[in-house]
């Protein structure tokens, strides 16, 4: 178990240990290359040393990287923009709002290529109709001023963008009736989400489903979870478990196979997506 600025220093290592391997490259051979001492090169590739974008750039011209996601997943690893991709990270404008595990969980979420989640308690983020999401941060952080409160929003709103990129993200929800049946920000609001929910679950990469109470016990009862895939690269897949103040990621091969196995017996006893969307139009009727 280890917190998001660990996880993404291991998981960049192992990627750059791995390009260093398709490129015929002891890690003294690397060193020499690109001018360090060959202590260097083991620090980052175990994990055991931060690394900065600089250092990325020369270890990936040296390894002879041409694939640009490639080379812009592992600038989001190291926390940083990649300027060969020209792309934003655009949660860096809320550096002094958002705590440092957030924006971990925004950066992964951003470069994954698909996303299963377990939701108990509320609508994923990535699902939340604007006031939903007001609703839902004001019960969680009440005492923030309203324009705090306003950007919070924003970037939720910001992190759906992820769902109309080309590629779009793959989503695959599970989640719980619970969330169904708490009327979070009121008929109005609520009546919102539901409507917000028919319309994305019609969506090509995004499968909705619903789990009832009539399915009795269940391993979701352990709580929510995230589990974030990226492509072409397995091992840089992550668990995240999301506590109030605070979030918990797991990179074990064991903790990935345990939640993946989770996540897979729940859609077994969830409804199917069919079945689901007719859940929530019933839902939305008797609203």
């Amino acid at each position: 178990m280890q917190y998001g600025p660990a996880v993404r220093r291991r998981q960049l290592g192992a990627e750059l240990r791995a390009l260093r391997g398709r490129a015929g490259l002891t890690s003294s051979e690397a060193a020499a290359k690109v001018g360090w001492h060959q202590s260097k090169v083991s620090r980052i590739e175990t994990g055991r040393s931060g690394v900065k974008a600089a250092d990325v750039r020369l270890l990936l011209e040296a390894y002879d990287v041409k694939d640009p996601h490639r080379s812009e997943l592992l600038f989001s690893l190291v926390g940083a923009d990649d300027p060969g991709t020209g792309r934003h990270h655009w949660w860096k404008a809320y550096r002094d709002l958002l705590p440092a595990t957030y924006r971990d969980f925004i950066s992964l979420e951003s470069q994954a290529s698909w996303v299963r989640t377990l939701e108990t308690t509320v609508v994923p983020g990535l699902l939340q109709t604007p006031e939903y999401a007001r609703a839902v941060t004001r019960a969680a952080l009440g005492e923030l001023p309203e324009e705090q409160v306003d950007e919070l929003v924003e970037v939720r709103r910001a992190r759906q963008d992820v769902l109309r990129a080309d590629p779009p993200l793959r989503l695959s929800v599970v989640m719980d009736e619970a969330v169904l049946r708490r009327p979070v920000g009121g008929p109005r609001v609520f009546a919102g989400q539901l409507a917000r929910l028919r319309e994305v679950s019609q969506l090509p990469h995004v499968r909705l489903q619903v789990l009832p109470f009539a399915a009795g016990e269940h391993v979701g009862l352990i709580g929510s979870f995230v589990i974030f895939s990226f492509p072409d690269i397995a091992d840089l897949d992550v668990v995240v478990l999301d506590h109030l103040t605070s979030s918990l990621y797991l990179e074990r091969k064991e903790d990935l196979q345990a939640y993946t196995e989770a996540f897979n017996s729940l859609q077994v006893q969830a409804l199917s997506p069919e079945d689901s969307t007719d859940f929530i139009a019933g839902l939305s009727d008797g609203a």
